[in-house]
This record gives structure tokens, sequence and C-alpha cells, in this order.
């Protein structure tokens, strides 16, 4: 199962083309895609058309070519001709239930279950910059989505094959901290004797009291500017304070994170390039790209207006000397290029950054510090909005913290669990307190993760309890129950999964069990797209199509008896799909970052 069906295909149409139309015919791989219904079979190729312009050819005829010149026998039926020119394409259940048993036994060892899937040839160092907190205060709802989405690209793109660091670009410079630092030294004199173990219980009101203290204190207000001077200046004493106060910080953010199941994350803030941004401003300087603006540095990538029609400027150093936000973009991504070896950069960041980065790109394209051979992405996300439509926040109108957010999707999983707990016919009747936490933890959390994942990326998208947690539709609860359900299958049978036989054949004749089979034969091209184009929507689409598939299969009526089907080896196939299925959610939901239930 190493490769696609799809990428199968298509190399079967390719060499059809080439022996009937001669190889001056370009075939492109978009051209091939899933058919949106079954009656006209399971891939079209609309490549008649545009080759038909190519070759000044009729597209019906054309394409009747490449029919007669293809060989499919082992894969699909004969190519059916329909409409200008298509070509659909219906699978076999021979060569589906081959496809399926080359998949091997899980590897016990694995971090996740490669399902048979191979890794990309050659595969890139990527860097998915994400989450990227200001660690003066606590994280909060606007940080979700860069956070979910960043771990979810980062797993998707490690299970392809690819060389992935997770960057967590943190806010940990500026002239706030000379603030923050000079109301620790005023209101904690002695936690700074014991810096190791310095703790601020509620960041986000120690921001607030410090705020307050400048705004009303002339004197302390010339004590924070001082301190602003001191750290820039690399005060060894005011330097030390910094750095427990960003541990501090960075300790509450890894409360998130761990509650989050986000791994692998490398804290690397603004101050990390604080050293190279003058060499920054100085090369660019020497490629002939600055120009003065009013004092100012600037560069003015073409194509870029003001609303009056001028050019506008990305701005890298301020005429008094001090470095912007582009300032330090420019020389983390140089970084990144030239010392990590970065060939795909990510940048996980709402879509009103999406001008900045456009320019931001294009300025590392004109200095040549991203070159053909490096990809720059700006995987741009919509807001989250209340129920009405509106910015989320608090009953009285302030930031929702995201732990709290957090700590109220396990609450409310919780009091579900407990509901049905109540019934003594439930099965959950029977669960242990341990039990019931853990599911509680995992759906609450994974609710609003899947949900996050489970639009479109680029929208805004309306946060509601009552459809993330809920038991039927496209959602995280409605995903784990689909695999417990299909584990708990295994039990009322009496046997284990892993203990039936790899390369006992499978049978498929009913057409549930066909439809089973070709959603599960899916699995690699969707890894393949999601990987490409970054969207984990696509993901939970099909883990949700699957699911159904499953439900179909296994229903008395529309399906197929499974634990009591006979003969034996019918009994073994069927139980064969559904540990298949099983394993493809769980790989799925893994690479979404949500981890599954045994039991539910």
């Amino acid at each position: 199962m190493n490769q696609s069906i799809a990428n199968l295909l298509f190399e079967r149409i390719a060499s059809a083309a080439a022996a009937a139309l001669g190889t001056n015919a370009t075939i492109d791989r978009a051209w091939l895609k899933p058919t949106n219904d079954p009656k006209f079979g399971d891939y079209q190729f609309n490549g008649a058309l545009p080759l038909a312009k190519q070759l000044g050819e009729k597209p019906r005829d054309l394409a009747q070519k490449v029919a007669d010149a293809f060989k499919v026998d082992d894969l699909c039926e004969s190519p059916e001709i329909a409409g200008p020119g298509f070509l659909n394409f219906r699978l076999r259940p021979e060569f589906l239930a081959t496809y399926l048993q080359e998949i091997p036994p899980v590897d016990p060892s694995a971090t996740y279950d490669r399902l048979g899937i191979a890794p990309v040839a050659q595969p890139d160092k990527v860097v998915v910059d994400m989450s990227s907190p200001n660690l003066a205060k606590e994280m909060h709802v606007g940080h979700l989505r860069s956070t979910v989405i960043g771990e979810s690209v980062a797993r998707i793109l490690e299970f392809a094959g690819h060389d992935v660091e997770r960057v967590n670009h943190v806010g940990d410079w500026g002239t706030q901290f000379g603030m923050l630092l000079a109301h620790l030294r005023s209101t904690q004199p002695e936690a700074l004797k014991d810096l190791d173990h310095l703790q601020i219980a509620n960041l986000e009101n120690f921001y607030r009291e410090a705020k307050k203290h400048f705004d009303e204190d002339p004197a302390f207000a010339d004590e924070a500017r001082r301190t602003v001077v001191q750290l820039q200046g690399g005060d060894p004493n005011t330097l030390c304070i910094w750095k427990a106060f960003c541990d501090e910080s960075l300790r509450h953010c890894h409360a998130v994170y761990e509650a989050l199941g986000i791994t692998g994350l490398t804290d690397r803030g603004e101050s990390f390039y604080n050293d190279q941004l003058a060499d920054v401003v100085d090369e660019l300087t020497k490629l002939g790209l600055v120009q003065k603006s009013e004092g100012a540095d600037c560069i003015f990538p073409e194509g870029f207006k003001t609303r009056d029609g001028d050019p506008l400027p990305l701005l890298i150093r301020k005429s008094d000397g001090g470095y912007l936000y582009a300032s330090t973009d420019l020389a983390a991504a140089r970084y990144r290029i030239r010392e990590c070896g970065a060939t795909r950069v990510i940048y996980v960041v709402g879509v009103p950054q999406k001008q900045h980065f456009e320019m931001f790109f294009a300025v590392l394209r004109m200095a040549g510090w991203a070159g053909d051979g490096v990809r720059l992405e700006h995987l741009a996300f919509g807001s989250m909005l209340d129920a009405s439509g509106m910015p989320f926040k608090t009953r009285e109108g302030g930031t929702v913290k995201l732990k709290d957010l957090l700590a109220e999707a396990v609450e409310r999983a919780r009091a579900v669990v407990d509901a049905d707990s109540d019934d003594v016919e439930s099965a959950r009747a029977q669960f242990s307190e341990e039990e019931k936490a853990k599911i509680a933890e995992t759906v609450g959390i994974s609710a609003v993760k899947y949900a996050d994942l489970a639009h479109n990326l680029a929208t805004d998208y309306r946060f509601s309890w009552e459809h993330m947690l809920a038991m039927e539709g496209n959602t995280a609860p409605y995903m784990l129950y689909a695999y417990a359900r299909i584990r708990s299958i295994a039990r009322n049978a009496g046997i284990d999964y892993g203990d039936l036989p790899a390369g006992a054949p499978l049978t498929l004749e009913h057409p549930a069990e066909i439809a089973l089979a070709k959603a599960l034969a899916r699995f690699p091209e969707i890894i393949q797209q999601v990987a490409n184009d970054l969207k984990p929507n696509l993901l939970t689409e099909y883990l949700y199509d699957l699911s159904r598939h499953f439900s179909r299969f296994y229903d008395r009526k529309q399906g197929v008896r499974v634990i009591d089907a006979e003969p034996e080896s019918l009994r073994i196939s069927r139980l064969r799909l559904c540990d298949l299925t099983a394993r493809a959610i769980r790989t799925g939901l893994y690479l979404l970052g949500i981890k599954t239930l045994e039991r539910m």
C-alpha cells in the first residue's frame, strides 16, 4: 500500500496517453480527481478537454484513444467516456482487497501507525511557526487556533516523512518588559533573592497592576524606562530578572500546551534574534534594497501600494534606531533558512496579517535569502466568534483565558458523562471514577480542537458548546465513539484485532463492504493532499465519511453480519475491515492532535 490509488491510476493514465497521443502530450496530475457521485465510478480524468486544445483534436475522440490504450484489468473496469470527454474509472473489488491486504500489522514500537504508507522520498526541513504568545500575559482564546492548527500541520508533515521543527516565536522583548520588571522589583523584592523559585499566580492581574502603576506614578514610569535601557544595554542583574520572569511566564504557557497535548515545541523568542537585527539591516542595505523615508529604513517591494496609490514600505528600522516586528521576522527567517536549513517555512498566523506576510515574503525573495528551493507559506486562519457571530469575549467583555476555556470544556464533558452514568443500564454506569475523569478530559479537550480543525481555516467560525459536544455529526465525540465502538466489537467477538492473521484474504462482495474498502483505500491520498495543501478540515471530513461508511457496513439492515458471520474466513475478513477502520480513525485523530479512548 506504499502508493496511493490515485497515484497508481495516474501513472497508468500517463502511460496510456503517451502511447496513444505521443510524448508531446503533457499530463497534469490535477486532472484526476475522485468523483462526486459514485454512480459515475470512483475517479474521473478530465484531461481530454485541455489535451484536445494542445493537440487540435476532438475531446471525445482523444478520450477514446486514451481509453483504448489504458491497461487496467488488474486495477479497475474499462473506463467509461462521459459528457464532452470525461474518463470515469471504477475500481475492481479484487484490486481493493489486494491493496488493503498489503497493509502490514501495527508496529508496537512505532510512535504512530503508518498503515503501510511510505514516507516521501525527498523530505523537506520544515519550520512551523505557531502559537507565539506574548510572555507578559496569559494565553487567551486568540492563541487557540494557531496552536491547534500548528500542531496538527506539524504532525501531518512528520507523518508524511518531513523533518519538522515546531517553533514558538514568543514575544519576550520590548518596552513593556521595563514596566513589568520594575513592578516586580517594587512589589516582590524578596522574590528577587531566589529567582529560581519565582512564581506569579496570575499573569493577567500582574500586567494590569503594572500598567496601572505605570500610568499613575510618574516616578515608577521613569524607573520602568530606565529598566528598559538596562535590559537593552545588557545589564546582568536586569537580564537575570528578565529571564526569571520569562521562565515563569512560559511555565503558564506550557501548562496550557500540556492540556492541549502539544508536543516538541521549541521556545525561541524575539530576544533570540536581538543581536542579529543590525546585521540584517546592514546586509539588506548592502544589497541595495533599503531606502530612507522620513529618517526610517524601509524596503519597497514591488506591487504594494497605500490607499493613495503610493509605494507601500516595509519598515525595518525606525528613525530613532529602534527595530520593528518586520526586523525580527526577517532575522528569524534568515536564521531558519541559513542556520537550520529550512526548505519550507509555515507561519500559522491570522488572516489580518496577510499583507504583512506577502510583503515580508517578497523581501526575502528580493534579498535572495529564500531561493526557489524554499517554500514560504502564510497559513492564515479566521477568528473564533461566539454563537451570535460576535468576537469571543467573557460576559464582562474581557478576553477569555485559554486555560479557562479548556477547563470549562472538561467540566461540560464530565456533566454529560455523569448524566449518562445515572442510567443503570448505561455502560458508563460501570466505569470507575478514574475512567470517567479520563473520558471527560479526552472528550472535552478533543471537542474544542476538532471543532477548530473541522472548519475551513481561512474563514471565521462560531464557537458552540452544543455543537462541539454533540454525539451526532462531524464532531470529536462522534469520532471518539466511532473508534471505541469498533474496539468493542473485538471484545464482543472474543478476539484481539492484533491476533487476526495478517495474510488472510479479504472478501469484498456486499456493496457495504466494497464502499467501506474504497473509503479505507483513500486514506493515503488524503494524507498526501493535506500535507501539501495544509487543510486539516479535509482530514476531518474524510474521517467522518469513513465512520459513516462503517456504520452502514455494520448495520444489520444496510450492511453485513460481522461477529457471527459464516464461514470463518468471511468472519475474519470482516473483522479485519473493522480493525483497518479503527486504525485509520486512530491515526487520523492522532494527526489532528486527538487521543482516542478504548471505551466510552
